[in-house]
């Protein structure tokens, strides 16, 4: 047996044991990691400096961009404390495991429950953020979760000095090693997207050529999105205080995330009063703008005209990842939401108005995983909504959408209690289901398996 099968064996055979686990081992695991993670830190940092040294003449040579060499980080700011703190929120959380959805009596003595459960076995193939990795781990073990883990060789020394520190904690908890497992190359990622039999999930985080590649490649299900094309549509009767505040930190905040905006929709009656007040805000923060003809044709001076160029039709399909916008007029909410639903990715869409109503109709039919009223689409973040921290953003349309968290890494299963109940005793002229709402309380499971 080859040592990536045995890898994926091992995964399942560590989420079975997951399984037999109880809330305050996990939680005990969760606390272990993050006292070894602070304590190794000098030695993780050590590794990342060396790590971003490297991308550095990645960058120089062409091989690696800008954008992913920022993502690399984990030194800066308060980067690393606020992977720290995501730790601690996860483990604050509820329970998600055993939490009963549905339930009904079928016939005396026969109860049905419809109760949360891990998906299983995941593999999360992510790109640049180190961070990730304790992200999914924490995200892991606390919904029951194993996880095989491969991150991009840009940041491989980080990666592995995370790693064994989660591995050193690991061995002082009831958690088996097996559950949170690290590999290294591109040529596993291959082999292990072969691995249906053992492999319930797999969560690509990074390009668009990554996640397209991955969903292209395996028949196991894939959560996650290719694109992050978020758009911003500034309504004719947006408060243009409002429109800038909103504008300005949906591109400016971190342009390289995937939930920065990259297209900006501007109603025409607005255009003398709120155009160049928004493309000066813009272009003091140093972006770049691609200004459809109509939007060209209205800007009067000032206004710098070396950071303005005509837009061109891909420009609407475009994921710059940087300091460039497209901007767009559009006659209505109606037009906008058409732009949206053609070009954008279904991820994060804002709309800037004080019209309620206006608002309510662009929250319906813009057809992505995050509709904004009046905020910026950096929001769309697992950590900002209260999950703790996120296993990536789900453009799909299956059991989770949007930046996903624990709920995310649940599915459930039904689980039927009965005192010798055969199905030959039901049907016409026999017993007749009673199929009767069982009042249940969370923190009081009454069924009796």
């Amino acid at each position: 047996m080859d040592s990536l099968t045995q890898i994926a064996i091992n995964a399942r055979k560590a989420s079975i044991e997951l399984q037999n686990l109880t809330a305050e081992n996990r939680s005990f695991a969760l606390n272990k990691i993050k006292t070894v993670l602070e304590n190794k830190k000098r030695n993780i940092f050590k590794a990342n400096e060396q790590d971003k040294q490297n991308a550095d003449q990645l960058v120089k040579d062409g091989t690696l961009s800008a954008s992913l060499f920022k993502r690399l980080d984990l030194e800066s700011g308060d980067k690393f404390a606020t992977m720290l703190q995501g730790i601690s929120d996860i483990d604050r959380l509820p329970d998600p495991i055993e939490q009963i959805t549905y339930s009904s009596k079928l016939d005396e003595g026969l109860e049905l429950y419809r109760v949360t459960c891990p998906v299983g076995v995941l593999l999360v193939i992510f790109e640049a953020r180190p961070e990730v990795v304790v992200n999914i781990t924490a995200l892991a073990i606390k919904s029951g979760n194993a996880v095989i883990l491969k991150g991009g060789k840009e940041s491989i020394l980080t990666l592995t000095a995370l790693s064994s520190a989660i591995q050193s904690a690991l061995s002082y908890t009831a958690i088996p090693p097996n559950a949170i497992q690290l590999v290294e190359t591109r040529g596993e990622i291959d082999a292990l997207l072969d691995m249906d039999k053992y492999i319930d999930l797999v969560i690509p985080r990074g390009s668009n050529s990554l996640v397209k590649y991955i969903q292209g490649r395996t028949r196991i299900p894939v959560l996650g999105h290719a694109d992050g094309l978020c758009t911003v549509y500034v309504d004719e009767d947006s408060d243009l205080n409002k429109a800038i505040r909103v504008v300005i930190d949906s591109k400016v905040n971190y342009p390289a995330a995937c939930n920065a905006a990259e297209t900006l929709l501007i109603h025409r009656s607005i255009l003398s009063s709120h155009l160049l007040p928004l493309v000066t805000a813009l272009q003091s923060n140093n972006v770049l703008l691609h200004l459809d003809k109509e939007s060209m044709s209205q800007l009067r001076s000032p206004y710098d005209t070396s950071r303005i160029q005509l837009c061109v039709p891909e420009n609407f399909d475009t994921e710059f990842l940087d300091l460039e916008m497209a901007v767009k007029v559009v006659n209505d909410v109606e037009e906008a939401i058409q732009h949206i639903n053609s070009h954008g990715s279904k991820h994060t869409d804002a709309i800037v108005t004080e019209n309620e109503h206006t608002a309510e109709r662009f929250m319906r039919c813009v057809d992505a995983a995050g509709v904004y009223w009046n905020a910026s689409t950096r929001f769309a973040d697992g950590f900002r909504y209260g999950f703790g921290a996120e296993v990536g953003v789900s453009t799909n349309k299956t059991h989770a959408r949007g930046p996903v968290g624990l709920e995310g890494l649940l599915i459930y299963k039904y689980k039927l209690c009965g005192n010798g109940h055969v199905v030959n005793e039901f049907g016409e002229g026999k017993k007749k289901y009673l199929h009767e709402k069982i009042n249940v309380f969370r923190d009081n499971l009454i069924y009796k398996y």
